[in-house]
Parts: structure tokens; sequence; C-alpha cells
């Protein structure tokens, strides 16, 4: 219990509005959302229908962290039910409650100064003509309850189900270090290391699913993305690269290796047929959707950079920064804050070297459901 509550305190994107922020470095995360944006609309439309008389929806989106990016789901949701409300000429407004919700260390402070412009921005496009939002914070674990019997209309969770409440451990000998010079799986990993992983998933998973069951209302709906995995990709996850990294840096003498061997990232990517397999098992969803789709690890370069201009040197740099927004908290208190310069200077290098033999992409899972009745 010790453990798990360390790592849901240091769990969090790195906060505030610097050059290594969360704030500044997801641009990646942006355009994940909106490439699910047509099963977004598929989704609300299927919410509008199944509570068209309900003048208050309340809505929560699950790992929300921080930064423009925290808005971001509720302005295309509320420009949908508008365009939506509009076709079918619904002119009778609605209120919505919005939970943004994520662990406690999250950086809520730099949502709650983004809300004032953010409905300065509704209320001059849709000129009054809109319906009231409240936004709320529900800071907490979500891999358990954290709203009343049902309570929820619509559920939303983007990169965030990836992250399990904890690393798996050693079931044989907790003095044993699970995954020795590694941090995560890799394409040489054991059976038994890939399978630890993916009971604590299940595990996770299964939870989630349960209590979001209770509090959905009837008729209820969800919709989740999360970074998956394929398995014909030969490296598939940013994160492997840290554990690459991580051993250079023991080979030098600049990280202790008992530090590394008991080291493991509470995070795994699920195939779509795991993702599929465990809503099953678990049953209390029935799923309308479930896509895959690849971006690139570099897809957080700006949209006005020309990528053909930028040579593999540049492109682990914008990597690198975009892992350390997610990565530098949980790595700092293990290793050391003194050494994260270094280490994503490494990372740097290590990504652009490998940029240059192989296309890096991340496989992303998408799924939308309702609530079994």
């Amino acid at each position: 219990m010790h453990y798990i509550m360390a790592t849901e305190r240091v769990l969090h994107m790195k906060g505030g509005d610097g050059e290594t922020s969360y704030t500044k470095n997801s641009l990646l995360q942006r355009k994940v959302a909106s490439m699910v944006k047509p099963i977004l609309e598929d989704t609300v439309k299927r919410l509008m229908s199944n509570f068209s008389s309900e003048r208050c929806w309340k809505v929560a989106d699950l790992g929300c962290s921080s930064g423009p990016n925290s808005l971001f789901f509720v302005s295309n949701m509320l420009s949908i039910m508008d365009n939506v409300s509009m076709s079918i000429n619904h002119r009778k407004p609605r209120v919505f409650q919005i939970y943004m919700n994520d662990l406690f260390g999250n950086d809520f402070n730099t949502i709650f100064k983004l809300i004032p412009d953010f409905f300065q921005r509704i209320h001059e496009e849709k000129n009054d003509n809109h319906g009231r939002c409240f936004i709320h914070a529900t800071p907490g674990d979500f891999y358990g309850r954290l709203f009343p019997d049902d309570y929820i209309h619509f559920f939303h969770s983007s990169y965030s189900l990836h992250w399990l409440s904890q690393a798996p451990k050693s079931s044989t000998n907790i003095d044993e270090p699970l995954n020795k010079g590694n941090v995560y799986i890799t394409n040489t990993s054991s059976p038994s290391i890939r399978e630890a992983y993916f009971n604590q998933f299940e595990k996770n998973f299964k939870l989630f699913l349960k209590s979001r069951s209770v509090e959905l209302k009837s008729d209820g709906v969800m919709l989740l993305t999360l970074i998956g995995r394929d398995e014909t990709h030969k490296i598939g996850n940013p994160v492997e690269v840290i554990g690459m990294v991580l051993n250079d840096m023991v080979q030098e003498g600049l990280v202790e290796e008992k530090k590394l061997d008991f080291f493991d990232l509470p995070i795994y990517g699920a195939t779509a047929e795991e993702v599929r397999q465990v809503i099953e098992e678990e049953g209390s969803f029935a799923i309308q959707t479930l896509r895959t789709f690849n971006i690139g690890w570099d897809a957080n370069l700006h949209e006005d950079v020309d990528d053909s201009i930028l040579d593999s040197k540049m492109k682990g740099e914008f990597v690198a920064k975009s892992i350390r927004a997610v990565f530098d908290p949980l790595l700092s208190v293990e290793f050391g804050e003194d050494t994260m310069d270094e280490f994503f200077t490494r990372y740097a290098k290590k990504v652009a070297s490998l940029i240059e033999l192989e296309t890096l992409e991340y496989t992303n899972v998408v799924v939308s459901m309702s609530k079994v009745s």
C-alpha cells in the first residue's frame, strides 16, 4: 500500500508552463484527440439520443492532466453537441457539469487559470446561444470510486489508461528484480515479464470498468483512448528507450545498477485484442467501436515547423522534450533531479540514431462502449 500511495504522489505530468513542462510539450496528445474526434462525435450523438429529455448532463474527463489540452475535449464535446442540436432543431439550452479528474499531484492550478479565457471564447463564438457549463476538479485515483452511484452520463479518458496503479512485482521473491536491466517490456523480455505486466493491467482495467459501471447512469457511455501495442513493431514505445539510456549510464557509473534493476515503469501498452478481452470478461460494458491507429513519436512537432527541414538530431530533441514532460517527475524521484538534464540529452541522441534505422510510431487503441443494463 505504501508503494501505491508513493506512486500516486509522483505520477503526474511536469507542471507549470516552463520549457520542459507538459503545457509546452503536449501537442502529440492534442493531435491524437483530434484524430479521435469522429469517434467522439458518434459517441456524443449516442449520448444525446439516450438522454434527449435531460437538461443537466454530467461528464467526467479522467486523467485530464494540465495545460491547454485539459479543456480541448470539453471544447470538442460542446461544439459537437451544439451542431447536433442545431441539426435536429433542439433549441432548449442544456446545462453541463464537467468533472476534471486526475491524481492528487496533478497541476490543477494550470487548468483553473485557463477557465476564464475558455468561457470567454465560448461566449464569443456562440453569441450567448449555448448551454451553461460548470467545471469542477475531482482529484483521485480512477482505479477506484470517484462519484456517487448512477450519477455520470459520459466518461471520457485520453492517454491515461496505459498508466498502471503500480509496476508489476515478482511473485516469487520480492528481493529479486522482476525485470533486471530494463524498466519495461522489450522484444527480448521473457514470457513471465509480459504476463506480469498484463496481469497488472487486467487487474487495474477491470477495477476501472467496475467502478465506472456503478457510477454511470443506465444507458451511459464511455470513450477511452490509450497507448497500445502492435506486436510487429520492433520498438513500439519510447519508454523502451528510457531503459536503453539508463543501461548506458549504469555502464559509465552515472547511475547505480541496483536502482535500475529494481525500477519498473508503471505503464502497459495493451493490444486491441487484450482491451477487448478484458472488457468482455468484466462484463459491465458493450463495445460499440474498437479501433487502432498509429502516430509518429515526433508528432509533438509544432504545426508551423516544416518536417522536411528537420534532421534526425532535431527530431530526437523534440521527442525527448515530450517524454521529459511526462516522465521527469517519476524519474527524478528514482534517479535524482540532478541527473535529468544529462539523461534527456542522451535520450535525444538515442532516439535520433533510432529514427535513422526505423519508423518510430505509437499504436493507439480507441474504444467506445455503453453500459450494459
